[in-house]
């Protein structure tokens, strides 16, 4: 059945490699001799899969690495399908739900001064970061909560930490990193000290 939904056997077993090895990186040799198929009927699907943003690629050392975009949107279903992952109905829904995510960082909210998702965790964002954390992380517990985050969230996250005196600053000088995720569809979960009020409030 999958077969026919895919409409090709060589795109199943790529699909199936990559999402039951996500962050691994294959070569197309390699990968030919783990699927057993054909070399050109294997570099035409991973084309195909580049083109439609499920695979990226990378030179290394002369040779052409493939690995799965745990950046795509539908990278979550698509895993659950390929690899049997079951998906959390907490992770689905808490995307776009404020609510949810009052919830998920109340172990660290005393630690945190300014809290922005974007990116692969909210719809039609364009940002390449998915959460800006600002606050006390001496002790790391920011670091081991977006740790945690992404753990839950079953893919990589990018996300950035720093100090509010490092958010300061860079504000002042209308930093190009915090005007990409506030100019980008986001959602502000936490803003202590009312940073971005007016763009909380549009």
């Amino acid at each position: 059945m999958i077969d026919a939904l895919f409409g090709s056997k060589t795109r199943v077993k790529l699909l199936n490699l990559f999402f039951n090895n996500p962050g691994k990186e294959f070569y197309v040799r390699e990968i030919t001799r783990i699927i057993d198929e054909q070399v050109n009927s294997v570099r035409r699907e991973l084309s195909n899969m580049q083109n439609a943003n499920v695979v990226k690629s990378t030179t290394k050392d002369r040779k052409l690495y493939y690995e799965v975009n745990q950046r795509h949107k539908y990278y979550l279903p698509l895993r659950a399908i390929f690899s049997g992952t079951e998906i959390k109905e907490d992770i689905v829904s808490v995307v776009n739900s404020s609510d949810n995510w009052y919830s998920r960082i109340r172990p660290v909210k005393d630690d945190i001064k300014l809290f922005i998702i974007s990116g692969v965790l909210v719809d039609n964002s364009s940002s390449v970061t998915d959460m800006l954390i600002v606050g006390d992380n001496n002790s790391h517990r920011l670091s081991k909560w977006a740790a945690k985050i992404e753990k839950d969230e079953a893919r990589e996250l990018n996300y950035t930490i720093m100090s509010p005196e490092e958010l300061y600053y860079r504000a002042s000088l209308k930093d190009k990193f915090l005007a990409s995720i506030i100019e980008s569809e986001n959602r502000i979960i936490v803003d202590t000290d009312n940073i971005f009020s007016n763009k909380q409030g549009e």
